[in-house]
Protein backbone atom coordinates (compact mmCIF):
# COMPACT_ATOMS: atom_id res chain seq x y z
CA UNK A 1 0.00 0.00 0.00
CA UNK A 2 2.44 2.05 0.86
CA UNK A 3 4.67 1.38 -2.56
CA UNK A 4 1.10 2.49 -4.40
CA UNK A 5 0.58 5.63 -2.57
CA UNK A 6 4.45 6.84 -3.51
CA UNK A 7 4.02 5.81 -7.12
CA UNK A 8 0.78 7.73 -6.97
CA UNK A 9 2.28 10.85 -5.13
CA UNK A 10 5.20 10.32 -7.83
CA UNK A 11 2.39 10.47 -11.06
CA UNK A 12 1.13 13.69 -9.38
CA UNK A 13 4.18 15.33 -9.11
CA UNK A 14 5.20 14.36 -12.60
CA UNK A 15 2.31 15.82 -14.06
CA UNK A 16 2.21 19.13 -11.97
CA UNK A 17 5.53 19.57 -13.51
CA UNK A 18 4.60 19.10 -17.42
CA UNK A 19 1.62 21.40 -16.70
CA UNK A 20 4.01 24.26 -15.62
CA UNK A 21 5.44 23.74 -18.89
CA UNK A 22 4.61 25.49 -22.16
CA UNK A 23 2.94 28.77 -21.10
CA UNK A 24 2.07 31.51 -23.08
CA UNK A 25 4.10 34.32 -24.08
CA UNK A 26 3.19 37.55 -21.90
CA UNK A 27 2.08 40.13 -24.05
CA UNK A 28 1.87 43.40 -22.57
CA UNK A 29 2.24 46.32 -25.01
CA UNK A 30 3.15 44.04 -27.87
CA UNK A 31 1.36 45.42 -30.92
CA UNK A 32 1.65 43.99 -34.13
CA UNK A 33 3.88 46.09 -36.47
CA UNK A 34 2.24 44.68 -39.44
CA UNK A 35 -1.27 44.45 -38.28
CA UNK A 36 -1.77 47.26 -35.51
CA UNK A 37 -4.66 46.65 -33.12
CA UNK A 38 -5.55 50.25 -34.04
CA UNK A 39 -6.08 48.59 -38.27
CA UNK A 40 -8.79 45.96 -36.96
CA UNK A 41 -11.87 48.29 -37.17
CA UNK A 42 -13.79 45.26 -35.58
CA UNK A 43 -12.02 44.43 -32.81
CA UNK A 44 -13.61 45.33 -29.66
CA UNK A 45 -12.14 47.08 -26.77
CA UNK A 46 -11.83 46.79 -23.04
CA UNK A 47 -10.16 49.34 -20.95
CA UNK A 48 -8.98 47.18 -17.42
CA UNK A 49 -7.46 49.40 -14.54
CA UNK A 50 -5.07 47.30 -12.39
CA UNK A 51 -4.07 47.42 -8.48
CA UNK A 52 -1.30 45.03 -7.83
CA UNK A 53 0.93 43.90 -5.07
CA UNK A 54 3.70 42.82 -7.88
CA UNK A 55 6.83 44.34 -8.29
CA UNK A 56 7.53 45.96 -12.00
CA UNK A 57 9.21 44.59 -14.37
CA UNK A 58 11.42 45.06 -17.47
CA UNK A 59 10.76 41.49 -19.89
CA UNK A 60 9.21 42.82 -22.55
CA UNK A 61 5.83 42.32 -22.21
CA UNK A 62 5.89 40.78 -18.82
CA UNK A 63 4.58 44.62 -17.13
CA UNK A 64 4.98 43.54 -13.82
CA UNK A 65 6.82 40.06 -12.50
CA UNK A 66 5.87 37.63 -9.72
CA UNK A 67 7.79 39.42 -7.05
CA UNK A 68 6.39 40.61 -4.12
CA UNK A 69 6.38 44.26 -3.67
CA UNK A 70 5.19 46.14 -0.17
CA UNK A 71 3.25 48.79 -1.57
CA UNK A 72 0.67 48.83 -4.42
CA UNK A 73 1.00 50.00 -7.83
CA UNK A 74 -1.51 51.54 -10.28
CA UNK A 75 -1.83 51.17 -14.02
CA UNK A 76 -4.39 50.57 -16.95
CA UNK A 77 -4.24 48.55 -19.78
CA UNK A 78 -6.36 48.02 -23.07
CA UNK A 79 -7.44 44.59 -24.23
CA UNK A 80 -8.27 44.10 -28.00
CA UNK A 81 -10.73 41.38 -28.52
CA UNK A 82 -10.83 39.90 -32.02
CA UNK A 83 -13.93 40.21 -34.28
CA UNK A 84 -13.66 36.39 -34.55
CA UNK A 85 -14.22 35.52 -30.97
CA UNK A 86 -16.44 33.21 -29.26
CA UNK A 87 -18.17 33.63 -26.22
CA UNK A 88 -16.03 31.48 -23.54
CA UNK A 89 -13.13 31.20 -25.66
CA UNK A 90 -9.74 33.04 -24.67
CA UNK A 91 -8.20 33.34 -28.19
CA UNK A 92 -4.35 33.96 -26.86
CA UNK A 93 -1.44 34.26 -29.24
CA UNK A 94 1.05 31.54 -28.71
CA UNK A 95 3.40 33.10 -30.37
CA UNK A 96 4.61 37.32 -30.57
CA UNK A 97 3.65 39.22 -32.20
CA UNK A 98 -0.51 38.87 -31.38
CA UNK A 99 -2.54 38.68 -34.83
CA UNK A 100 -5.18 40.92 -33.95
CA UNK A 101 -7.41 40.11 -36.65
CA UNK A 102 -7.39 36.54 -34.73
CA UNK A 103 -6.24 36.70 -31.12
CA UNK A 104 -6.41 39.11 -27.77
CA UNK A 105 -3.75 41.48 -27.88
CA UNK A 106 -3.05 43.63 -24.53
CA UNK A 107 -1.53 47.27 -25.86
CA UNK A 108 -1.40 50.46 -23.75
CA UNK A 109 0.02 49.83 -20.92
CA UNK A 110 -0.46 53.49 -18.83
CA UNK A 111 1.26 53.24 -15.26
CA UNK A 112 -0.24 56.40 -12.19
CA UNK A 113 2.13 57.52 -10.05
CA UNK A 114 -0.65 57.25 -7.14
CA UNK A 115 -3.71 56.37 -5.68
CA UNK A 116 -5.13 60.02 -6.79
CA UNK A 117 -4.56 59.80 -10.41
CA UNK A 118 -5.65 56.20 -10.41
CA UNK A 119 -8.82 57.42 -9.12
CA UNK A 120 -8.90 60.65 -11.30
CA UNK A 121 -8.72 58.38 -14.58
CA UNK A 122 -10.94 56.18 -13.08
CA UNK A 123 -13.62 58.70 -12.74
CA UNK A 124 -13.11 59.96 -16.22
CA UNK A 125 -13.53 56.15 -17.53
CA UNK A 126 -16.84 56.02 -15.11
CA UNK A 127 -18.27 59.45 -16.50
CA UNK A 128 -18.08 58.12 -20.38
CA UNK A 129 -20.98 55.95 -18.96
CA UNK A 130 -24.94 56.15 -18.67
CA UNK A 131 -25.63 57.22 -15.02
CA UNK A 132 -26.56 53.64 -14.49
CA UNK A 133 -23.69 52.05 -15.52
CA UNK A 134 -20.86 53.94 -13.66
CA UNK A 135 -20.25 50.67 -11.48
CA UNK A 136 -17.10 48.81 -10.83
CA UNK A 137 -15.96 45.41 -11.35
CA UNK A 138 -13.36 44.47 -9.38
CA UNK A 139 -11.51 41.08 -10.15
CA UNK A 140 -9.36 39.15 -7.87
CA UNK A 141 -7.85 36.13 -10.14
CA UNK A 142 -6.60 33.05 -9.05
CA UNK A 143 -3.53 30.66 -7.97
CA UNK A 144 -0.94 30.05 -11.14
CA UNK A 145 -1.45 33.41 -12.98
CA UNK A 146 0.65 36.10 -14.85
CA UNK A 147 -0.66 39.69 -14.59
CA UNK A 148 -1.20 38.49 -18.72
CA UNK A 149 -3.43 35.12 -17.92
CA UNK A 150 -5.19 37.60 -15.63
CA UNK A 151 -5.57 40.84 -17.44
CA UNK A 152 -6.60 38.42 -20.59
CA UNK A 153 -8.83 36.62 -18.49
CA UNK A 154 -10.63 39.86 -17.23
CA UNK A 155 -10.98 41.50 -20.64
CA UNK A 156 -12.43 37.87 -22.06
CA UNK A 157 -14.76 38.18 -19.12
CA UNK A 158 -16.02 41.22 -19.26
CA UNK A 159 -16.79 41.10 -23.20
CA UNK A 160 -18.88 37.87 -23.03
CA UNK A 161 -20.87 38.85 -20.03
CA UNK A 162 -21.84 42.92 -21.05
CA UNK A 163 -20.77 44.34 -18.62
CA UNK A 164 -21.23 48.02 -19.34
CA UNK A 165 -19.32 49.35 -16.05
CA UNK A 166 -15.33 49.54 -15.09
CA UNK A 167 -13.26 46.33 -14.68
CA UNK A 168 -10.52 46.90 -12.25
CA UNK A 169 -8.18 43.82 -11.45
CA UNK A 170 -6.24 42.86 -8.23
CA UNK A 171 -3.16 41.19 -9.38
CA UNK A 172 -1.27 39.72 -6.20
CA UNK A 173 2.26 38.21 -7.02
CA UNK A 174 1.26 34.36 -8.29
CA UNK A 175 4.36 32.71 -9.14
CA UNK A 176 2.57 31.37 -12.26
CA UNK A 177 4.34 28.44 -11.81
CA UNK A 178 2.32 24.86 -10.86
CA UNK A 179 4.84 23.52 -7.82
CA UNK A 180 4.48 26.83 -6.59
CA UNK A 181 1.13 26.39 -4.42
CA UNK A 182 3.01 27.26 -1.08
CA UNK A 183 4.15 30.68 -2.42
CA UNK A 184 1.07 31.75 -4.25
CA UNK A 185 -0.90 30.65 -0.79
CA UNK A 186 1.78 32.71 1.00
CA UNK A 187 1.41 35.94 -1.86
CA UNK A 188 -2.39 35.71 -0.71
CA UNK A 189 -2.10 36.27 2.67
CA UNK A 190 0.48 38.74 2.02
CA UNK A 191 -1.94 40.88 -0.02
CA UNK A 192 -4.39 40.91 2.51
CA UNK A 193 -3.94 44.62 3.81
CA UNK A 194 -3.36 45.84 0.31
CA UNK A 195 -6.74 44.19 -1.11
CA UNK A 196 -8.30 46.36 1.61
CA UNK A 197 -6.28 49.38 0.87
CA UNK A 198 -7.77 49.14 -2.82
CA UNK A 199 -11.57 48.70 -1.64
CA UNK A 200 -10.92 51.89 -0.04
CA UNK A 201 -8.95 53.58 -3.26
CA UNK A 202 -12.13 52.84 -5.18
CA UNK A 203 -14.74 53.71 -2.90
CA UNK A 204 -13.10 57.20 -2.89
CA UNK A 205 -14.47 57.15 -6.81
CA UNK A 206 -17.58 58.57 -8.27
CA UNK A 207 -18.65 55.08 -8.81
CA UNK A 208 -22.94 54.21 -8.03
CA UNK A 209 -22.11 50.96 -6.61
CA UNK A 210 -19.42 47.67 -7.01
CA UNK A 211 -19.12 44.29 -7.83
CA UNK A 212 -16.35 41.95 -6.61
CA UNK A 213 -15.69 38.48 -8.11
CA UNK A 214 -13.05 36.73 -7.37
CA UNK A 215 -11.55 33.10 -8.53
CA UNK A 216 -10.19 30.05 -6.81
CA UNK A 217 -6.94 31.11 -4.78
CA UNK A 218 -8.32 34.96 -4.95
CA UNK A 219 -11.81 33.98 -3.50
CA UNK A 220 -9.24 32.82 0.23
CA UNK A 221 -7.39 36.38 -0.38
CA UNK A 222 -10.84 38.16 -1.50
CA UNK A 223 -12.61 36.40 2.16
CA UNK A 224 -9.14 36.86 4.38
CA UNK A 225 -9.37 40.28 3.37
CA UNK A 226 -12.83 40.99 4.14
CA UNK A 227 -12.42 39.36 7.77
CA UNK A 228 -9.10 41.87 8.13
CA UNK A 229 -11.10 44.67 7.27
CA UNK A 230 -14.02 43.16 10.05
CA UNK A 231 -11.47 42.76 12.82
CA UNK A 232 -9.24 45.68 12.42
CA UNK A 233 -11.95 48.56 12.16
CA UNK A 234 -10.43 49.54 8.70
CA UNK A 235 -12.93 48.42 6.04
CA UNK A 236 -13.84 50.44 2.99
CA UNK A 237 -17.40 51.38 3.26
CA UNK A 238 -19.31 48.87 1.91
CA UNK A 239 -22.59 50.07 1.97
CA UNK A 240 -22.40 50.26 -2.34
CA UNK A 241 -21.45 47.30 -2.54
CA UNK A 242 -23.79 45.12 -4.50
CA UNK A 243 -22.60 41.42 -4.77
CA UNK A 244 -19.41 38.92 -4.32
CA UNK A 245 -19.12 36.32 -6.60
CA UNK A 246 -17.03 33.36 -5.41
CA UNK A 247 -16.34 31.22 -8.29
CA UNK A 248 -14.34 27.59 -7.25
CA UNK A 249 -13.21 28.96 -4.34
CA UNK A 250 -9.97 26.92 -3.18
CA UNK A 251 -10.68 27.41 0.48
CA UNK A 252 -10.71 24.87 3.05
CA UNK A 253 -14.61 24.32 4.11
CA UNK A 254 -13.61 24.40 7.96
CA UNK A 255 -11.83 27.58 7.59
CA UNK A 256 -14.79 29.27 5.06
CA UNK A 257 -16.94 28.26 8.03
CA UNK A 258 -14.85 30.73 10.11
CA UNK A 259 -14.57 33.67 7.34
CA UNK A 260 -18.17 33.86 7.28
CA UNK A 261 -19.08 34.18 10.91
CA UNK A 262 -16.61 36.85 11.04
CA UNK A 263 -17.49 39.17 7.82
CA UNK A 264 -19.31 42.20 8.71
CA UNK A 265 -21.90 42.49 6.07
CA UNK A 266 -25.05 40.79 4.32
CA UNK A 267 -23.97 37.50 3.93
CA UNK A 268 -27.20 37.23 0.84
CA UNK A 269 -25.07 38.98 -1.18
CA UNK A 270 -22.40 36.73 -1.39
CA UNK A 271 -23.08 34.12 -4.20
CA UNK A 272 -21.08 30.87 -4.92
CA UNK A 273 -20.16 29.16 -8.11
CA UNK A 274 -19.51 25.24 -7.51
CA UNK A 275 -18.71 22.04 -9.46
CA UNK A 276 -18.48 19.02 -7.86
CA UNK A 277 -16.03 17.64 -10.96
CA UNK A 278 -13.48 20.58 -10.44
CA UNK A 279 -10.07 18.73 -10.99
CA UNK A 280 -8.03 21.28 -9.82
CA UNK A 281 -9.59 21.67 -6.49
CA UNK A 282 -9.74 17.71 -6.12
CA UNK A 283 -5.80 18.32 -6.54
CA UNK A 284 -5.69 20.81 -3.74
CA UNK A 285 -7.52 19.03 -1.37
CA UNK A 286 -5.14 16.56 -1.81
CA UNK A 287 -2.20 18.15 -1.22
CA UNK A 288 -4.05 20.64 1.73
CA UNK A 289 -4.70 17.02 4.19
CA UNK A 290 -7.71 16.29 2.29
CA UNK A 291 -10.17 18.44 3.62
CA UNK A 292 -12.77 19.32 0.94
CA UNK A 293 -12.44 22.93 -1.11
CA UNK A 294 -16.00 25.13 -0.80
CA UNK A 295 -16.19 24.88 -4.58
CA UNK A 296 -16.38 21.68 -4.45
CA UNK A 297 -18.46 20.69 -1.87
CA UNK A 298 -22.03 20.24 -0.91
CA UNK A 299 -24.01 23.06 -2.45
CA UNK A 300 -27.02 22.66 0.20
CA UNK A 301 -24.29 22.62 3.22
CA UNK A 302 -23.07 26.17 1.73
CA UNK A 303 -26.45 27.67 1.36
CA UNK A 304 -27.34 27.04 5.09
CA UNK A 305 -24.30 29.15 5.60
CA UNK A 306 -26.43 32.01 4.64
CA UNK A 307 -25.05 32.53 1.03
CA UNK A 308 -26.75 31.67 -2.40
CA UNK A 309 -25.11 28.60 -4.12
CA UNK A 310 -24.89 28.49 -8.07
CA UNK A 311 -23.89 24.51 -8.74
CA UNK A 312 -22.06 24.91 -11.77
CA UNK A 313 -21.34 20.51 -11.59
CA UNK A 314 -23.70 19.50 -15.03
CA UNK A 315 -22.14 22.43 -17.32
CA UNK A 316 -19.49 20.35 -19.65
CA UNK A 317 -19.33 23.16 -22.31
CA UNK A 318 -16.33 24.90 -21.29
CA UNK A 319 -13.84 25.42 -22.98
CA UNK A 320 -11.41 26.65 -20.02
CA UNK A 321 -11.56 23.37 -17.88
CA UNK A 322 -13.65 21.96 -14.58
CA UNK A 323 -11.96 24.72 -12.38
CA UNK A 324 -12.94 28.24 -14.81
CA UNK A 325 -16.10 27.49 -16.56
CA UNK A 326 -17.41 30.98 -14.89
CA UNK A 327 -15.53 32.21 -17.78
CA UNK A 328 -15.06 29.19 -20.22
CA UNK A 329 -18.91 28.28 -20.55
CA UNK A 330 -20.97 30.67 -22.39
CA UNK A 331 -24.24 29.77 -20.98
CA UNK A 332 -22.63 30.64 -17.47
CA UNK A 333 -20.67 33.39 -18.73
CA UNK A 334 -24.49 34.98 -19.69
CA UNK A 335 -25.77 33.61 -16.47
CA UNK A 336 -23.51 35.61 -14.92
CA UNK A 337 -23.59 38.73 -17.21
CA UNK A 338 -27.45 38.87 -16.81
CA UNK A 339 -26.76 39.04 -13.20
CA UNK A 340 -24.21 41.75 -13.22
CA UNK A 341 -26.83 43.98 -15.48
CA UNK A 342 -29.47 43.56 -13.25
CA UNK A 343 -28.52 46.48 -11.06
CA UNK A 344 -27.60 44.21 -8.34
CA UNK A 345 -28.79 40.78 -7.62
CA UNK A 346 -28.58 41.21 -3.65
CA UNK A 347 -30.92 43.53 -4.28
CA UNK A 348 -33.79 41.31 -6.46
CA UNK A 349 -36.12 39.10 -4.30
CA UNK A 350 -35.67 35.92 -4.49
CA UNK A 351 -39.16 35.75 -7.42
CA UNK A 352 -37.20 38.34 -9.69
CA UNK A 353 -34.14 36.55 -9.35
CA UNK A 354 -35.67 33.25 -10.24
CA UNK A 355 -37.09 34.90 -13.19
CA UNK A 356 -33.68 36.36 -14.00
CA UNK A 357 -32.27 32.66 -14.32
CA UNK A 358 -35.64 31.66 -15.34
CA UNK A 359 -34.52 28.79 -18.73
CA UNK A 360 -31.18 28.22 -17.17
CA UNK A 361 -30.16 24.49 -16.95
CA UNK A 362 -28.35 25.44 -13.14
CA UNK A 363 -29.59 25.03 -9.98
CA UNK A 364 -29.55 27.71 -7.73
CA UNK A 365 -29.79 27.26 -3.96
CA UNK A 366 -30.88 30.07 -1.99
CA UNK A 367 -30.40 30.19 2.11
CA UNK A 368 -32.79 28.99 3.94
Amino acid sequence: MARKTLTFTYAIMACVLLLSCGRPPELIGIDNPVEPVASVQQASRQKVYIATTRQSSEIAGAFYSDRRSSELGFASVVVSIPPNHVPGNLERPESLPPKPSTEFAVIEPAVYANDDAFVASLNRELAKRAPEDRTILLFVHGYNNTISDSILRLGQFVEDTGFTGVPVLFSWASAARTPLYVYDLNSALTARPLLMQTARTLGRTNARGFDVFAHSMGTFLTMEGFVQGAQSGRAANLSRLENVMLAAPDIDIDLFKTQIAQINFDKSKIFILVSKDDSALNFSRRISGGVERVGASDAQELAELGVTVVDLSEIDDSTSGSHSKFAGSPEVVQLIGRGLQSKGLSNATRTSLGDLLAGAPIPIIFAP
